[in-house]
């Protein structure tokens, strides 16, 4: 017995230390002698005087594209953004990452502050983002279509998910593009860049091992979930201008866009693009993501 769970122990070790992106041994060796401490999230950010009067999204951004109202790097913060731009709500945006999020994630809203009470309201985590836009929002929005939409919203939550997170995160062709997006603004420490790099990718290998319930991340199979997603997507868009034949454009809509938006953004410099080959197969779901572009942002890309 005790060979046995000693060979099971060193079996363990080894998958640990085989997986896509092991920690480097040095490093290892360090977090033994001084463990990472994990320290609770920043106070709710300072509220600048030109953004009392609106609400301010929390979200991946640079400075600069915040300071122009671009879109998001992250589809997670892309889609709450486009939601309340198609709601009609007014808002500033802010960079920011999770440690200086109150709520521990990305995105949060925090409401304007009051005549009677100028100190910063309580922050609205995503999951409350959607009532709020359309509690507070210019425009009128469809409403979910309950069971039908959660069956669609997987395609995106998985497959689509799953191929993103493998396409950014773990293909080394695309190690340049994460680092210039999460890794290097945050640091200029060699040591401290590393370590991020290796949580990021971790994490996101155990989310995709998670999610398919596989052994090990298959980049093939990966990619043909997320052609099946996007090919059930364009089935269900059809001809119609939004999802659902609705008349406007909603959360739906949205969370879509936040995928194809990015995955075919040649500003962000992908060089492994087969995720953008796959979606161009689809021209409805292409010429949907570009309509909702022009709707909230004024032009087609």
């Amino acid at each position: 017995m005790s060979g046995t769970v000693e060979g099971a122990k060193a079996r363990l070790r080894a998958q640990e230390t085989s997986g896509w992106f092991a920690i480097p041994a040095p490093l290892a060796r360090l977090f033994k002698k001084f463990p990472l401490l994990t320290y609770p999230p920043n106070e709710l950010p300072a509220r600048s005087p030109d953004a009392r009067d609106v609400p301010t999204l929390y979200v991946f951004i640079s400075e600069e594209d915040a300071s122009k109202g671009l879109p998001s790097f992250n589809p997670s913060c892309l889609r709450w953004q486009t939601f309340l731009r198609l709601a009609g709500v007014d808002f500033c945006l802010r960079s920011s990452n999770n440690h200086g999020s109150p709520t521990g994630a990305l995105p949060f809203l925090l409401p304007p502050s009051t005549p009677t009470n100028p100190r910063p309201q309580r922050p609205i985590p995503s999951n409350k983002i959607e009532q709020y836009g359309l509690d507070n929002g210019k425009s009128r929005l469809p409403r979910d279509i309950g069971s039908k939409l959660e069956a669609y919203e997987s395609l995106l939550d998985h497959r689509i998910r799953n191929a993103w997170l493998y396409t950014l995160y773990l293909s080394p062709a695309n190690a340049g593009l994460l680092a210039n997006l999460y890794i290097t603004p945050t640091t200029t420490s060699g040591l401290v860049r590393a370590t991020v790099a290796y949580q990021l990718r971790h994490a996101a290998e155990r989310e995709i091992l998670r999610s398919t319930g596989k052994p090990a991340v298959d980049p093939a199979a990966l990619y043909r979930g997320a052609k099946e997603a996007f090919s059930a997507l364009d089935a269900v868009l059809g001809d119609e201008t939004w999802f659902f034949g609705n008349e406007v454009p909603g959360l739906f809509d949205a969370t879509v866009f936040s995928y194809t938006y990015l995955i075919l953004d040649n500003g962000l410099a992908w060089k492994n693009r087969q995720l953008n080959d796959i979606l161009q197969e689809f021209p409805r779901l292409v010429s949907h993501r570009n309509r909702i572009f022009q709707r909230c942002w004024g032009a087609e890309t």
